[in-house]
């Protein structure tokens, strides 16, 4: 893969039918929200090829609305997958599912090895394993649905160090709703979404200047729930402060209206999952070559 590559999920069975997270309520759906799904998920497709993006979308199962969000589905690095599991039973069917697409995703060298976690363990995938690329380690978020237990097998299954943020919401129940790592070392997250100790772990792992607080509004739009590709960061649409915050440090904004996720408690983020990441970049084991 020589381009960004990310599986995405045809939207076509997906709705708001139980509750796992504060932000869904069955009732509030409408076939309205429907058709306005099946356009938000077609614009942040498009939003992710014009950023030179490959995109495989994988079918929809009926029964199954939040297959939608594939980064829950497992944790890729170097081709390596690590499959999840779910601690909710509403979604453990998507466990088969996503098995299969990575078997077939692995049947044409898109990844080349499918690992499964120990029993008793639940993690959630890259909503709760955040690589970040500039400091080489993983962020991972526990508490809500992912196992802390599950940290140390992401590090050994990886051989990367781990950095372990505890959640303290049900709001913000994975990382990648409150927590996201920029290109150039930056990261943009929401304090208030951590326990007072895993504050204190980005201060002391984030210096000062590369820190991008957002604040509740801006959380609450699933901003941090974002896509970085270099200086582009595709995301939710974001209120006008976020917006000056991204800008000033560099960084340019594709906005996607994508209302009728966000009522499940996802955004762009939650919608892809990255494939082709590697821990080391193309132009290091070039220049090594």
């Amino acid at each position: 893969m020589d381009r960004p590559t990310f599986l995405m999920t045809d939207p076509g069975c997906f709705d708001v039918s139980y509750r796992i997270n504060p932000w869904m309520d069955p009732k509030g759906w409408t076939p309205a929200h429907a058709a306005a799904a099946c356009a938000g998920s077609a614009a942040l497709r498009a939003a992710l090829i014009a950023s030179g993006a490959h995109v495989e979308t994988i079918e929809a199962v009926k029964g199954l609305p939040d297959l939608v969000f594939p980064a829950n589905a497992a944790v890729v690095l170097d081709g390596k997958v690590l499959l999840a599991r779910f601690r909710h039973p509403e979604r453990q069917g998507e466990e088969p599912v996503f098995r299969s697409v990575f078997q077939r995703l692995k049947t044409r060298g898109l990844v080349h090895e499918i690992v499964d976690l120990p029993d008793g363990l639940f993690h959630e995938g890259a909503g709760d394993a955040i690589w970040d690329a500039d400091r080489r380690f993983f962020w991972c978020g526990y508490g809500p649905r992912s196992s802390q237990g599950a940290i140390p097998f992401i590090r050994k299954t990886f051989g990367h160090e781990t950095v372990a943020l505890e959640l303290a919401t049900e709001q913000f129940y994975h990382l990648d709703t409150c927590f996201c790592p920029l290109a150039g070392g930056k990261v943009l997250y929401y304090p208030a979404a951590f326990t007072p100790q895993s504050r204190a772990t980005i201060l002391a792992r984030v210096p000062e200047h590369q820190r991008i607080e957002a604040t509740a509004e801006e959380a609450a739009a699933f901003c941090v729930n974002a896509v970085n590709l270099d200086s582009k960061v595709i995301m939710a649409r974001a209120p006008d402060s976020l917006k000056a915050k991204l800008r000033a440090r560099g960084y340019t904004l594709a906005e996607v209206n994508l209302d009728p996720f966000i009522l499940s408690g996802g955004a762009s983020y939650c919608m892809t999952l990255r494939l082709d990441r590697a821990s080391v970049p193309a132009a290091q084991l070039h220049a090594a070559e």
